[in-house]
């Protein structure tokens, strides 16, 4: 109810058809009175006024999106929330494709306004991963086309330079599947120059500020605009504008809609290739023949394009400096002078900009369109730039305004014209209402055969010298009766002195106001040409998306033909837009700029004025007041309503008309508030209408509660027969156990007297003849079942089979300690001979080489301990394999048993010489190393003992009996690396020879022999 009391306020009423009096003086005092308010939205009915306050508002909250969802059109205070509900909802209940016409004048919120419609879409629709996805998409194409087509203006710090148009695609429960977007004439001329206090493309400020150093580098840029030429080499910052912050955005928004890492590095590559283009300075020079040419002033920033687009930096520069004629079968190279050579150049930086901007846009398409074959719905929501009236207003604002001229046109035929023609062909009664016409401007403007466009086509194509004085001529001939036309020469014709209007200018009364245009420059931008040298020379590029910008440089596709002027393609793009508008149910909001300052919260009631004029508001609201506020078909009507009625509910046999009049009568509405038409019935006031949906929610709040009423006492009803149901099918089970119980208790109680019977009964048999021997018989028993379960238990505890382990389970009961420890003993000696039986000839001899070696050391010297883990390999010296030892192999016969270096110590005074020793089975050689001779040949029979100290030396003195021929010389002292080895191979091999153990002494001194 607050909203509606929003809309009757007297002061400043929220729907504009309920202001008494209406006259352009209240609808401005009441616009004025609701920004004040901060209500910066209005009603027309259905249409939104929106009035920019230049500062944030707290309106656009969650908690305001709940609010406007599924709500009633007037049942809420006028936000752009409740038309972008109105038109989801007509789309998703009702099945109508949509459109969201935004206009106004540029710098009246129109792209905020459309992101605004976007972000609400979004946030009602349902929720789900791939839902999520498509409408992330959807929302992030803004920031990346804003940042690629959107600039700083005089008017506005980010004016939409291009025309955009998005058709969101839906499913049939209203969740968005995709969208195409369609974009119209970018204002490529401000990549070349733009008048002061404005900037070029925030893309170029974005990279420069947000790019890291490494990207910057990458690009051969650098950080600051003051450096770049189409930047007018000023440093150009706005304030509440972050450009790192953007550039970060854009590239997040990239990585959503689907831009691979390579395509977004190409892409600014691309963007960079433009941005130098400006800093490319010609110089002026002379050619043989005395004609002017122009060559590279700098060849640094060229070479530094040409390395970014992998282009030779020749080709470039005969393009920019050069152009190729054909004439007949000749081609001849024309150099180009200085101003010619900036125009190429000029040239070339608009058109990649320009196919790049397109690029993206189809880039961004193939991300986000539906597949084929699906069933959709379609909601366009259209941001396009505004009206625009400079100082100076050139090509651009011409085609601009036109295409506002065509926008007008549908709202004037769409709101108001078919507004009264709808009443004529219901035959309703309806008093005209007189409005301006805008036809009659679009026709000057875009007539095939006379139109301005038509003459200035005619003009580009027309041999000869052309200029655009021609062109001003020629209209001036064409339009001098046309009271929407002006120029200095019909004025004269007039006797109508106006200094505003120079020559080279004419001036349209547009449906905005008078607008003069300078036609300077007219038939350049027009025609739009770039000469096919640089075309091949971009083709020639080897840089993937700079040369898929440019198919017709393919040296194989040479086309002669004239490509289409950039006014014939507007005005083809123009075409296609008004029809798909028409197509759609048309949901409009008028955007209105409140002050020229952009300065919050300010109202300038002339100028808004002047917007309330030319944007037809008073027409409209005339209409609206006039005629009736809402229509609707008779059956679709009914089917809503039809509820409310006795009578109609809740069937209606009879037709549909009929019914509404029944349903309606019984309402007892007003007549003056109701008109019956052929088709439709018409409802003169909102008012009526909020009533109307009222009395419906009511209703259906009545109709839910019998429902609800109906639906329990069913179920209570079906709930009582299945409680009743189960009490006799529990009260059966109960009877059943209660029987079942009372049964086994019977049956416990005679088991428990037959056992106590069978007990006497053997307690007497047994007294009588069993008590004497039993014990022993138990005992028996006993004794048998315990050692029945050790050895069962030991035969599931086995340990392991290693030999290294000596564990054993322990005996769980004392009697059973000398059987469990003779087991074990068995067991250990089994798991030995289990080992042994396995071992190698070769490890069973190392193993018993180990093994007398720990009989004859272990725990008598420090040395044996140091041995354990040192293999016992025998032959160290490789006689086999050395040629020099062969005659000490001969010697050793196939009975070799060890072969090492010992050091052999001279009793006299302590020296040592090394000594090959060789242990065979009969003999003990002692060899010179060099000469590889026996030295001193022992039989191991001359050897009576040998002695060793209990350190870790490897001191040996091997003790000869006297009688032998080596004995007489005295005992011999060797020292060997190999000690624990060598005295036991010689103990082993003595055993084997003489069947005698080696005499070892193991003492800290020696007793004295014989010899020196």
């Amino acid at each position: 109810m607050e909203a509606a009391a929003t809309l009757l306020d007297a002061e400043a009423v929220g729907d504009l058809v309920l202001l008494d009096p209406l006259t352009e003086e209240s609808l401005l005092r009441t616009l004025q009175e609701r920004f004040r308010r901060s209500d910066i939205y209005t009603y027309i009915g259905d249409v939104v006024i929106s009035v920019n306050p230049y500062r944030p508002l707290p309106i656009y909250t969650p908690e305001k999106v709940q609010e406007y969802h599924n709500c009633n059109f007037f049942a809420v205070k006028p936000h752009i929330y409740a038309i972008a509900d109105d038109a989801y909802r007509s789309l998703r209940d009702r099945d109508r494709d949509q459109c969201i016409l935004i206009t106004g004048e540029s710098g009246a919120g129109k792209t905020e306004a459309s992101k605004l419609v976007m972000s609400y879409v979004a946030a009602v629709c349902s929720k789900g991963e791939e839902v999520d996805k498509v409408k992330e998409q959807l929302l992030q194409s803004n920031p990346v086309l804003e940042a690629f087509g959107n600039a700083k203006t005089i008017r506005n710090d980010n004016s939409s330079r291009f025309g955009k148009y998005m058709d969101v695609e839906f499913d049939f429960k209203g969740e968005p599947l995709g969208g195409v977007i369609s974009n119209y004439l970018l204002e490529k001329s401000r990549i070349v120059r733009h008048t002061k206090g404005e900037r070029n493309f925030h893309i170029f400020y974005q990279l420069l500020a947000g790019g890291s150093a490494q990207l910057l580098q990458q690009l051969k840029l650098r950080q600051g605009s003051q450096h770049y030429g189409y930047l007018n080499r000023e440093s150009s910052s706005l304030p509440g504008m972050d450009d790192a912050a953007n550039f970060r955005d854009m590239q997040d928004a990239m990585a959503v809609i689907g831009f691979s890492p390579a395509e977004v590095t190409a892409l600014l590559e691309v963007t960079a290739v433009v941005l130098k283009l400006g800093n490319v300075e010609l110089s002026s020079c002379y050619q043989a023949s005395g004609m002017e040419a122009c060559s590279i002033a700098e060849p640094r920033e060229l070479h530094e394009i040409c390395e970014l687009i992998k282009l030779d930096p020749g080709t470039l520069e005969q393009a920019l400096c050069s152009r190729t004629v054909k004439a007949r079968d000749e081609t001849v190279l024309t150099a180009l002078s200085v101003s010619q050579g900036y125009y190429c150049r000029d040239a070339l930086a608009k058109n990649i900009y320009s196919r790049l901007f397109d690029w993206l846009v189809n880039r961004i398409n193939t991300s986000i369109q539906v597949k084929p074959g699906k069933q959709r719905k379609v909601m366009g929501v259209l941001d396009i730039y505004g009206f625009e009236i400079f100082q100076d207003n050139g090509f651009e604002q011409f085609i601009i305004n036109y295409c506002n001229e065509k926008l007008q046109q549908i709202f004037i035929l769409m709101t108001l014209k078919e507004e009264q023609e709808e009443y004529i062909r219901e035959g309703i009664q309806w008093t005209p209402v007189e409005f301006f016409d805008n036809g009659i401007i679009c026709e000057l403007i875009e007539n095939s055969k006379c139109g301005i466009l038509a003459m200035l086509d005619e003009e580009c194509l027309r041999p000869g010298v052309v200029n655009e004085d021609t062109f001003v001529t020629k209209l001036n001939q064409l339009f001098a009766t046309h009271k929407h036309y002006e120029s200095k020469e019909t004025q004269n014709a007039k006797h109508v002195t106006d200094l505003s209007l120079p020559q080279r200018c004419f001036r349209i009364h547009h449906y905005a106001g008078k607008v003069t245009y300078n036609v300077t420059g007219f038939i350049e931008k027009n025609n739009d040409l770039l000469f096919r040298d640089l075309s091949q020379a971009m083709w020639a590029a080897r840089h993937t998306l700079l040369r898929s910008l440019f198919p017709e440089g393919d040296p194989q596709k040479v086309s002669l033909k004239l490509p289409p002027t950039a006014g014939s393609q507007f005005k083809t793009s123009v075409a296609t837009l008004m029809k798909n508008l028409y197509s759609k149910n048309p949901n409009y909001i008028r955007c209105i700029k409140p002050n020229d300052t952009k300065t919050a919260m300010l109202f300038t009631p002339e100028l808004v004025l002047a917007q309330i004029r030319y944007l037809g508001l008073m027409e409209n609201v005339r209409v609206r007041r006039a005629g009736y506020a809402f229509r609707q078909l008779y059956s679709p009507f009914l089917q809503r309503y039809k509820m409310l009625g006795t009578k109609t509910w809740p069937r209606w046999a009879g037709g549909d008309r009929e019914g509404t009049e029944v349903l309606l009568s019984e309402l007892k509405f007003p007549p003056e508030e109701l008109a019956y038409g052929y088709t439709k019935i018409f409802i003169r006031s909102p008012r009526t209408l909020f009533d109307l949906e009222k009395r419906r929610q009511e209703r259906i709040g009545e109709l839910a509660t019998l429902i609800q009423k109906m639906f329990r006492g069913w179920r209570c009803r079906t709930q009582y027969q299945l409680m009743r149901k189960s009490q006799i099918i529990i009260s059966a089970w109960f009877r059943g156990h209660a029987q079942k119980n009372k049964y086994k208790q019977m049956k416990r109680s005679a088991l428990l007297l037959q056992a106590y019977a069978r007990g006497w009964k053997v307690r007497r048999t047994y007294r009588r003849y069993f008590r004497s021997g039993a014990s022993t018989r138990l005992a028996n028993f006993i004794y048998r079942r315990l050692v029945q379960k050790f050895l069962v238990g030991l035969r599931k505890n086995l340990p392991p089979m290693s030999v290294q382990d000596r564990t054993w389970p322990p005996a769980p009961y004392k009697f059973l300690a000398g059987a469990n420890q003779e087991l074990k003993n068995i067991f250990y000696h089994w798991k030995c001979k289990k080992y042994r039986d396995q071992l190698t000839p070769q490890r069973k001899a190392l193993l018993q080489a180990k093994l007398c070696a720990s009989e004859l050391f272990k725990d008598k010297k420090t040395l044996y301990s140091k041995s354990l883990q040192q293999p016992f390999q025998g032959e160290y010296l490789g006689l086999t394999q050395n040629p020099k030892y062969q005659k000490l192999h001969a010697v050793a016969k196939d009975k070799l048993v060890m072969a090492e270096t010992v050091m052999k110590v001279n009793r006299a005074n302590g020296k040592t010489v090394p000594r090959l020793l060789l242990l065979t089975a009969e003999h003990l050689v002692l060899a010179d190393p060099k000469a590889a001779q026996p030295k001193t040949v022992l039989s191991l029979s001359d050897i009576r003992g040998v002695s060793v100290t209990r350190f870790s030396d490897g001191l040996l003195a091997l003790h000869l009996k006297e009688t032998s021929a080596a004995g007489t010389k005295g005992d011999l002292l060797l020292v060997s690396s190999h000690l624990i080895e060598l005295v036991t191979r010689l103990h082993q091999t003595l055993m084997a020879a003489t069947s005698q153990a080696l005499a070892l002494h193991i003492t800290d001194q020696y007793g004295r022999g014989r010899g020196g």
